[in-house]
């Protein structure tokens, strides 16, 4: 089924607000998953409702605690988010390292004490939208096994890069392993099959039954102690000489720059304790390096050149962002995607806290 964009929105925030977010973070929080589904990242959008929903009622997430700057230089910034929700924090950090690089050319923030952060993208975007380079970097609960492991211990790790192009920036946004537990999820909830060779059991056999495979992850990502074993295949797959060594460098570069740079929780142990979550984001800018309408002229011709070379009949060369910019614009128009499950999930909240539900578009 499909809703309105505008409905969800208004949905997001009223929810948020009646669980004691402040109007000006609810709203931020409902925009950044309206965002996530008008550019078709279903995962990340509000079938993540429920999730952070539990969380609250758990104290995982504290809606009354605010981000606050721990301490900052020319170049760089430190943010603790308080164990409130990611995205307020990340909004934060990124705000002053956009306002630093416009000075000092680059800046870097890192965000401690932190919680799911909705799609790295988003904050990409806005340094995009100022005239910047962005990178947004976050650790997850720990989903993924590492080559030749059975046991999950790395996060899926979200890492997002924009840079400025036509007709639309260059946008890559993806999980750092196969592909992200949220996507899972999805085809859990609508159950599907899983596609691809996306999680492996204990004994690192590949598993398709989506329902398997979530109750591998789910088991993976909030059970202390013993682990029944299996998780998400790093980039590169199920077999060591399809290179899968170079995903987990790539999951552990993130974690370094995240759970260790901000001295908090690597992905492996948010299970137990503080349950904390740590983001980096850093941004440049272009004018530095050169004319900006050169680069992005220069950034576009070669994109355009990937866009049209020789290819598989009946397939089309995607670069990263051209599937997201089409399904925004089809989305503004048509409405979002909500899957059963996640509508009767919506309507438990909503009938709980006494939200309307957004009818059908």
């Amino acid at each position: 089924m499909r809703i309105q964009a505008e409905d969800e929105r208004q949905f997001l925030q009223n929810v948020f607000e009646k669980l004691h977010f402040s109007s000006a973070d609810g709203a931020l929080l409902a925009d950044t998953l309206v965002d996530a589904d008008l550019r078709g990242i279903s995962s990340h959008g509000i079938q993540r409702l429920a999730w952070y929903r539990r969380m609250i009622k758990d104290g995982t997430i504290d809606p009354t605690k605010h981000a606050e700057v721990v301490r900052e230089l020319p170049g760089s910034v430190l943010i603790d988010a308080n164990q409130n929700m990611g995205q307020l924090a990340a909004v934060l950090g990124m705000k002053k390292i956009i306002e630093k690089a416009k000075k000092t050319g680059v800046a870097v923030a890192v965000v401690r004490n932190s919680n799911h952060f909705g799609i790295a993208g988003y904050y990409s975007r806005m340094a995009l939208d100022a005239g910047l380079v962005g990178i947004a970097l976050t650790n997850t609960r720990p989903l993924v096994v590492p080559t030749n492991a059975t046991q999950a211990f790395l996060g899926s790790n979200a890492f997002a890069f924009g840079f400025p192009a036509q007709p639309h920036p260059f946008m890559f946004d993806g999980a750092t392993c196969v592909v992200s537990g949220g996507k899972i999820q999805v085809h859990s909830k609508k159950g599907d099959a899983l596609p691809g060779e996306w999680v492996v059991d204990g004994k690192r056999e590949l598993v398709t039954d989506s329902d398997e495979a979530e109750d591998i992850l789910a088991t993976a990502a909030f059970t202390e102690g013993e682990q029944k074993g299996g998780g998400v295949l790093t980039l590169g797959g199920k077999d060591e000489v399809n290179g899968n060594y170079k995903g987990m460098g790539n999951s552990i570069v993130i974690e370094l720059l995240t759970g260790i740079l901000a001295q908090g929780s690597i992905s492996a142990d948010t299970v137990s304790g503080k349950h904390d979550f740590s983001q980096f984001l850093f941004v440049l800018d272009p004018s530095f390096f050169g004319d900006p309408k050169v680069l992005e002229k220069d950034a576009t011709s070669m994109l355009d050149r990937i866009r049209h070379l020789d290819h598989i009949p009946g397939k089309k060369i995607w670069i990263p962002g051209d599937r997201e910019y089409r399904l925004l614009d089809e989305n503004k128009q048509r409405g979002v995607s909500v899957d059963d499950k996640t509508y009767d999930e919506m309507k438990t909240i909503g009938e709980e806290l006494d939200v309307t539900v957004p009818a059908e578009a």
